[in-house]
């Protein structure tokens, strides 16, 4: 046992945090993610009360963050993908209805977008609803217009994936834009659609163009899903909310709250540095 610990501490005495971070295999975001914990670890560990308790009380609210985060974000894909496919489109009608919707929705804030979204979309719903009923009586449409009620979940990922997929639009116009036209013509010189030509050929290069993008829109969507707590959606922010207007603790539980955000944020940026680095390595193999 003596001679095993004393091995133990001969391969690992050399490997201090200065030495591993001297040679490279200590990245800046590890210091920066054991920092983190380990001021979670201190401050549950002191403090146990509020800071072990109120993150108890916070896990659920930090898986529906979680959730609203991934699920609008693969829908942010999707409508990004076709709002860029859009943007180069031949037709000049298809460009301009998306190059409207994508200067429309940036030049109003997310936050406005939300509970407009929330409050007054469901209600221009119901009128027309109501006034298609009377018209057509009887029209099973013109019956759930009128009584469409959107739950706060669904009404943040759509806000989320409406306001986001302007700015997916512009990243993957950007990337398809920035491959050399040269080779769309030859792919339809060797007899490929222009449909087919854009499958093979261009979007799979534009993705690679666009992924630290993509990523960095990642990361600014979890920290914008903070936004949804003002339609009654129960994420993280608005379960700090309610946790610290119930205990009176708003400088322990926004440090908290802040914390745990920071935590995600870590976490997220690794996930798309990681993505990055191996789409460079199958770029180059």
């Amino acid at each position: 046992m003596h001679h095993g610990t004393l091995m133990t501490r001969r391969a690992w005495g050399g490997l201090t945090l200065g030495r591993l971070w001297r040679s490279g295999r200590l990245e800046r975001w590890h210091g920066l993610l054991l920092g983190v914990v380990t001021l979670l670890g201190v401050l549950m560990a002191r403090w146990p009360d509020p800071f072990w308790r109120m993150t108890l009380f916070l896990l659920d609210g930090i898986g529906v963050t979680v959730g609203v985060t991934l699920i609008s974000f693969a829908l942010i894909l999707v409508v990004g993908l076709l709002g860029g496919l859009g943007r180069v489109a031949r037709a000049p009608w298809l460009r301009t209805l998306t190059a409207l919707y994508v200067d429309i929705v940036r030049g109003i804030p997310l936050l406005v977008q939300l509970l407009f979204l929330y409050y007054a979309f469901p209600q221009l719903l119901h009128q027309a609803g109501a006034a298609l009923s009377l018209r057509f009586p009887g029209w099973g449409l013109a019956q759930a217009l009128a009584t469409l009620q959107f739950s706060p979940f669904w009404a943040a990922v759509l806000g989320l994936t409406f306001c986001y997929g302007a700015y997916m639009t512009e990243i993957f116009r950007a990337g398809i834009e920035a491959i050399p036209r040269g080779q769309l013509e030859a792919a339809l010189a060797l007899g490929m659609s222009r449909p087919q030509a854009m499958r093979v050929i261009i979007l799979p290069q534009a993705v690679r163009v666009a992924l630290p993008a993509i990523g960095n829109d990642f990361v600014a969507l979890l920290k914008d899903s903070s936004l949804v707590s003002v339609v009654a959606v129960a994420d993280l922010t608005r379960r700090g909310r309610e946790y610290i207007s119930a205990a009176f603790i708003p400088v322990e539980g926004w440090t908290l709250v802040a914390l745990l955000y920071l935590l995600l944020t870590l976490l997220v940026a690794r996930l798309v540095s990681g993505m990055e680095r191996r789409f460079q390595v199958l770029e180059r193999s």
